[in-house]
């Protein structure tokens, strides 16, 4: 298990089991752990999402794909606990979610 600290400065968790859905889904992101944990860890933006998790997209030059976005959806249980829920790349991030925090 993997913990790292988003820019609120909370903890969060991304599982073993978490992680292994993760890559099962999205087979790209084989050996792209450290990419989503340094987009958590120091994103470009974060955007909510709908049912109160954060996304965290970073944009990566070079990706197994291409260029692309990497986006990882998270949540903040409270100010001590939260997990990684999936991560993904895109090519373009959603401009109708609301940014919330922009480096």
């Amino acid at each position: 298990m993997e913990i790292i600290e988003s820019i609120n400065k909370v903890p969060i968790r991304l599982t073993t089991e978490r992680w292994n859905h993760i890559v099962k889904r999205h087979p790209e992101l084989n050996r792209q752990m450290d990419m989503v944990t340094q987009c958590i860890v120091s994103p470009d933006l974060i955007q909510n999402g709908d049912f109160g998790e954060l996304i965290a997209i970073k944009y990566y030059k070079n990706t197994p794909l291409t260029s692309k976005y990497l986006v990882v959806v998270y949540k903040e249980i409270d100010h001590e606990d939260g997990f990684v829920i999936t991560a993904y790349y895109t090519s373009r991030y959603s401009d109708r979610r609301t940014t919330i925090w922009k480096c």
